[in-house]
């Protein structure tokens, strides 16, 4: 056997390669790997934007409710309520619905409807007289009173209820033009109706003192009451116990708030 039989054999190129490929696939693919893994993951897709549902649009307002030329309309509605002449002559005055709001809020707040409620003036003067030793408003002063509280008094309260509601948005709006903000027509209705049934009816004739030309309570508490309650005690305790059972009644059937529930505005 010759020397070079015996000898090693070369390391062949490919076979020294795989080693040095082997090392080199695997760092390939634990970097692969690392970069899958340690990679940060890409944020998922935004949704697609909301679409906003279309508003829909605002109810029209109503319609401003006209004042001018009602009376009419007023008029037919309220003649059912009474058929006292004295009543029909009422309803002959102009711009019923405002003199009506106009009336209940002075009363309301204590004063004298006296402009708004002109048909309605007695006639002739006031008159004292002496009554045992005591100025004292004359019986003929309170009977001027009487054909007042006899249409008053004749007032169907059931159909004026009924009269009350059909003719609302229209007195609303009189009532709007004037009163105090946030107060309704039926609360200022309410507070006029308390003001005039909670004046004490007399028992004996107020006595008078002369005040000038013009005459005021000697009694303190009566001097203090407002104008529209002193209309009311110048009618005298008869005529006062019938108007304020009539007003009563109306505000029950008008389903008025008590006068304690509308003494806040």
């Amino acid at each position: 056997m010759s020397p070079s039989e015996n000898a090693p054999l070369p390391p062949s190129p490919l076979r020294s390669l795989r080693w040095p490929l082997g090392i080199a696939a695997a760092v390939a693919l634990l970097g692969g790997s690392s970069y899958f893994l340690l990679r940060t993951p890409e944020p998922p897709p935004a949704p697609p934007p909301a679409v906003a549902e279309p508003t829909p649009p605002a109810p029209p307002a109503p319609p401003a409710v006209q004042l001018s030329g009602t009376d009419a309309r007023v008029r037919e509605l309220l003649k059912g309520l009474s058929s006292d002449a004295d009543f029909a002559r009422w309803l002959a005055s102009e711009d019923l619905a405002r003199r009506f709001a106009a009336s209940a809020n002075l009363i309301a707040e204590g004063q004298s409807p006296r402009m708004p409620l002109s048909f309605m003036a007695p006639a002739g003067t006031f008159r004292a007289t002496k009554r045992h030793g005591h100025l004292v408003t004359s019986p003929e002063s309170h009977t001027r009173y009487d054909g007042v509280t006899r249409v008053i008094s004749s007032l169907d309260a059931k159909r004026a209820g009924q009269v009350y509601q059909e003719l609302k948005p229209l007195l609303d709006a009189a009532h709007a033009e004037l009163a105090p903000p946030g107060r309704s027509l039926d609360a200022t209705l309410s507070r006029a109706i308390g003001r005039l049934t909670r004046v004490p009816v007399p028992r004996t004739a107020p006595e008078l003192t002369p005040k000038g030309a013009l005459y005021a309570y000697a009694d303190p508490d009566l001097e203090a009451l407002g104008a529209a309650e002193k209309h009311l005690l110048r009618m005298g305790p008869e005529n006062m116990r019938k108007v304020q059972a009539k007003l009563t009644e109306l505000a029950a059937a008008l389903g008025l708030p008590s006068p304690e529930q509308a003494r806040v505005p």
